[in-house]
């Protein structure tokens, strides 16, 4: 194995709570909820799905369900997703459902998984290559520059940058070619057996984390260098003639 690729969302970082996320927009604005209101609102925004990286919607109003199969694929699909998603939720102000998409894409929304520094770090220590493939509609490279981790990745190969989501062959591809590696010499690493198992049709290997808590999941990640060993030389593809 010469590479590893990661999903971002559940394997390497977790979003906040969805309560967290309301509260961080209100504190904002001159909106309040009460307490019993928050809550009530927090878990109305949760069983909506309204907020990227937590839970999926219950049920998937009929009218969103085009835009919702293909969200991740730009930025204008995943924005009018998850905005349709928060408005299906009463809240205080109208704008305040923007306000929640843009809170979403800020760093300060997402912590990495207790153990993502130190995999990170040891696997670019060996030399191994290492990138980043996400179903996302916005740009979380900054996401990894706040919190340090940006250093030890090669290479990010985000679905709304290339039009395609996972589990579509087409971005794991792109994401080895980005590393100069045979997909045979690539692990993938994810949380979703449909998206991150895509990988499996190029001959990259799989290994999948649970999609939990950071407090729940503190090592999870720690196999990936087991699984690696020692770095492999690299399989390089025969150019085209």
């Amino acid at each position: 194995m010469v590479a590893v690729l990661f999903d971002f969302s559940g394997t390497l970082f977790r979003i906040e709570s969805t309560e967290s996320w309301l509260r961080a927009v209100l504190a904002e604005t001159v909106f309040s909820l009460s307490e019993p209101e928050l809550t009530e609102t927090a878990r109305a925004l949760e069983t909506a799905g309204a907020l990227p990286g937590g839970a999926f919607p219950v049920e998937l109003p009929e009218e969103l369900a085009e835009v919702w199969a293909v969200r991740d694929e730009s930025a204008e699909s995943h924005r009018a997703a998850y905005t349709g998603l928060s408005r299906r939720v009463p809240l205080p102000d109208p704008a305040l459902h923007d306000a929640l998409y843009e809170r979403h894409m800020s760093p300060t929304a997402w912590s990495p998984y207790p153990d993502a520094a130190e995999v990170l770090r040891t696997l670019h220590e060996r030399g191994i290559g290492v990138g980043i493939v996400s179903n996302i509609g916005w740009d979380l490279r900054p996401v990894f520059r706040e919190h340090g981790l940006d250093r030890y990745v090669d290479a990010y190969v985000l679905s709304y940058e290339h039009g395609v989501q996972k589990p579509d062959p087409r971005l794991f591809s792109a994401a080895c070619e980005a590393l100069g590696a045979d997909p045979r010499d690539v692990l993938m690493v994810g949380d979703s057996r449909p998206a991150d198992g895509g990988a499996t049709a190029l001959g990259c290997q799989v290994h999948f984390v649970d999609h939990l808590p950071c407090a729940e999941r503190p090592d999870a990640l720690l196999p990936v260098l087991d699984l690696m060993g020692r770095p492999a030389p690299v399989r390089r593809k025969k150019p085209s003639a």
